[in-house]
């Protein structure tokens, strides 16, 4: 041990003696104010600026170097530098003249130090993890996230939890619009295929964060900004090709700033694969075009973007019985006799249009309004088997003088709905007072339509047996106002009222229950800021949040009490601190739930999981992030996030073979699908110039499928390893050509990061009946970026 001390102290001292160390200021030269934020490089070797301007940056060398700086909305900046020991290099940027800050609603981000728990990754980071594999998956080595796949590649149907909560209790934004589906209130990343490659920004909120558009964040906010400006025309292809016959094949262009004012970007994916699961094949397709107008002070920005699915179903999961002997079964479509049903689909297709006005009115206040479209329509197949006629409004047939009481059918589910709306943003900042007003309208009108395309005997083609249509109303207002009390000291503040009215015309189970129902909620959330110097800080927040019922919620309870609204009160504080090489911040938590909807596990007809409100419920935890330059070959990334997440008195009904009902008591258990820790690394080396190696660490521990805390209905504890490599060749043909390698569960670990479970009543006790959703073991992707 002494040994080992002794050879880490040489180092660092060899490490510190050969260092030169180059700092300074960067300041707008059209009024002289510090800049936070500038990306400041030399040699490779970068650092942003803190909040009053100041960056240091540690060569190995003395020498000769060349120091660039950029900011958007300011000109690129560029000069010499000569290092020898400690060097001054003090820099002021110019503003290039145009609005070409990302047209988006921007007050909805929290912001590098306001009081709310956030990470973000850029476009750089979002490039090395892009190969195919949906956002989600992207976003795995974020903290608090596990990440999942029906099909078990990544590609297809998959999700993500943050602190435990799923993607129903995630508040997603694209560019500030509302995506989470207005009804089920989750977000189908399947629906939006290799979006990551429109994306330069994602900011991810854990807890409830600040306000926003759309439905409540009870997890996290996950906010998608694609309105990125290139003054340059560019073009870009790339293809890549992995395990279980993968492809993705993106094409994007850009025409740079024409005429001053006008950019055009587009972009064309296609994405297949066969899936890890049989059958679980995947057929992606999806465009996104923007065109933008930018002046000094105004810029207008039309974005056009779709994708369309098609997707064997993958849902029903494996069960317990066969997870060892064949891991890969997929029952759906095995209700036909003989080969299983081969269009045991889900198909759908959804359309996003949307239009945004920015307007500086002078250097301390500007406005934004947006308008938008979602139009989504589309259907699962299936194969019903021995299916009873008055389950579909029919009388059963005579044939043949003898009356046919079942058929084998199949049938389409359909959705077909449109969700439009506005929101708006007015914004002020100042040197002590910072404050955004904004808020949004939003209309849900959807259509659920059940058709019979084909029966052994008694139906005609294209029967509609059922219609029941849905709409939903969704108002918000918020003011979000920060001041700094002193130099070190700021306030924040932020007050939203919703109301929602949400109108429900039957169900498949009863077409009679019709709920309307109105909800007025109130979030208040306050935070503090300390600054103990230019590179610390202390935080802390109070937030309270509400959220109402999804559509599943009330469907899986007729009969029942109707579900209620949940509140959730989250305290939140932190430290962070960093300087040119470390960076960490660590954090606690405590979400305090009234009447929360948790998963029991069970899913309906169609996938969802069912959910029931509790009582009272609590999330409580530490998380700590950081990232480490260990040399100018290594870096570090690493997070943890420790937890308990309890409900307190939970009491359980359960079925025995007869269908009698058995209340049963268990106390204080685990919340399903929270497991008490999460953590991740991923460690990097740069060996040579233009290579990039990654070694990523993911380590999840057990999770519950259930409420009971039952470890027989439970997912193990699993540690998964990937592998990335990254080339930039030289060559003089194009502005770059690249190429990536993927190694994706390097070690062949065999595990489940997600399942369900179906308990019944025997002999006194509840016995589980599990399902899981079983990743790929050892895969790979390989590929090819070409850019113009």
């Amino acid at each position: 041990m002494k040994q080992l001390l002794l050879w880490v102290l040489l180092f660092t001292a060899a490490t510190v003696q050969a260092q030169s160390v180059v700092t300074g200021t960067v300041t707008n030269k059209a009024n002289g104010q510090p800049m936070e934020g500038v990306s400041v490089s030399v040699n490779q070797q970068g650092a942003l600026t803190d909040r009053k301007g100041h960056f240091s940056i540690a060569l190995k060398k003395n020498g000769a170097y060349t120091l660039n700086a950029s900011f958007l909305g300011f000109k690129p900046y560029t000069t010499g530098i000569n290092a020898n020991g400690q060097l001054r290099a003090d820099i002021a940027m110019e503003e290039t003249g145009l609005f070409v800050k990302p047209v988006e609603i921007s007050s909805l981000r929290a912001g590098k130090n306001s009081p709310f728990v956030n990470s973000t990754m850029n476009a750089e980071e979002i490039k090395k993890a892009n190969m195919g594999q949906d956002l989600p998956f992207i976003l795995n080595q974020q903290p608090g996230v596990v990440s999942s796949s029906d099909a078990g590649t990544g590609i297809g149907y998959t999700g993500m939890r943050v602190r435990g909560s799923d993607i129903t209790r995630i508040n997603v934004t694209v560019n500030g619009i509302p995506i989470n589906d207005a009804e089920s209130q989750g977000t189908f990343f399947v629906n939006m295929p290799d979006f990551a490659s429109s994306v330069n920004s994602i900011e991810l909120q854990r807890g409830v964060g600040t306000s926003t558009n759309g439905a409540g964040a009870f997890g996290a906010t996950l906010n998608l900004s694609t309105n990125e400006f290139r003054e340059k025309a560019y073009g870009e292809i790339n293809s890549s090709f992995g395990s279980f016959n993968s492809w993705k094949n993106t094409v994007r262009a850009g025409s740079g700033l024409i005429g001053d004012h006008f950019t055009i970007d587009a972009r064309l994916s296609k994405i297949t694969s066969d899936g890890y699961i049989d059958r679980a094949t995947s057929d992606l397709k999806s465009f996104y075009t923007s065109a933008a107008y930018i002046s000094k002070k105004t810029a207008i920005r039309l974005n056009v973007f779709s994708g369309k699915e098609r997707t064997y179903q993958a849902w029903n999961g494996v069960p317990e019985a066969l997870l060892k002997t064949d891991r890969t079964y997929n029952s759906a479509g095995t209700e036909k006799p003989g080969t299983p049903y081969d269009n045991e689909t889900d198909n759908y297709q959804q359309d996003h249009y949307q239009l945004f006005y920015n307007q500086e009115i002078n250097s301390s206040l500007n406005f934004n309004v947006a308008a938008h479209l979602t139009r989504g329509r589309g259907y699962y197949e299936q194969y019903k088997a021995n299916q009873d006629y008055p389950k579909y409004g029919l009388k059963p047939p005579v044939i043949n003088g003898d009356s046919v009481y079942s058929t084998d059918l199949v049938r389409q589910l359909w959705l077909d709905n449109y969700f439009y709306g506005g929101i708006f943003s007015v914004n002020r900042t100042g040197k002590k007072f910072n404050w955004s007003l904004g808020g949004g309208w939003n209309r849900y009108e959807g259509d659920h339509y059940d058709r019979i395309i084909w029966a052994t005997v008694g139906i005609d083609k294209d029967y509609e047996y059922h219609r029941f249509p849905a709409n939903k109303n969704d108002f918000n207002i918020y003011w979000k106002g920060q001041y700094n009390i002193t130099d070190a000291f700021q306030f924040f503040v932020d007050l939203q009222y919703r109301n929602v009215q949400y109108n429900m015309y039957g169900f498949d189970d009863d077409a009679d229950y019709q709920p309307q129902m109105k909800y007025n909620f109130f979030n208040p959330k306050a935070g503090i800021n300390y600054f103990i110097n230019p590179n610390s800080r202390l935080f802390a927040s109070v937030a309270v949040a509400h959220k109402e019922p999804n559509r599943t919620d009330f469907e899986s309870n007729i009969g029942a009490k109707e579900p209620k609204p949940e509140e959730l009160r989250d305290l939140e504080a932190g430290y962070s601190w960093h300087n040119s090489n470390v960076n960490i911040q660590a954090n606690v938590y405590y979400m305090d739930y009234k009447n929360q909807l948790v998963q029991t596990g069970q899913l309906n007809d169609v996938g969802a999981y069912i959910r029931t409100n509790i009582p009272k419920s609590y999330r409580m935890g530490v998380e700590v992030t950081g990232t480490a330059k260990l040399s100018n070959v290594f870096t570090i990334a690493a997070n943890a996030s420790l937890s308990d997440n309890k409900v307190k008195n939970f009491n359980g009904v359960y079925y025995d073979g007869d269908y009698n009902p058995h209340t049963v008591e268990f106390g204080t258990t685990p919340i399903s699908f929270s497991p008490n820790f999460v953590g991740g690394y991923t460690l990097s080396a740069k060996p040579v110039k233009n290579l990039n190696i990654d070694l990523l660490g993911k380590y999840v521990s057990r999770q519950f499928l259930d409420n009971t805390g039952d470890k027989n209905a439970s997912l193990n504890a699993y540690y998964v390893s990937d592998l990335r490599f990254a080339y930039v060749i030289p060559q003089p043909l194009f502005r770059e050509l690249g190429v990536q390698l993927m190694l994706n569960n390097i070690f062949n670990k065999m595990y489940e990061p997600n399942g369900s479970t179906y308990g019944m009543y025997v002999d006194g006790k509840v016995v589980p009946d599990n399902y899981y959703y079983p990743m790929a073991g050892f895969n790979f992707f390989v590929g090819v970026n070409i850019g113009f």
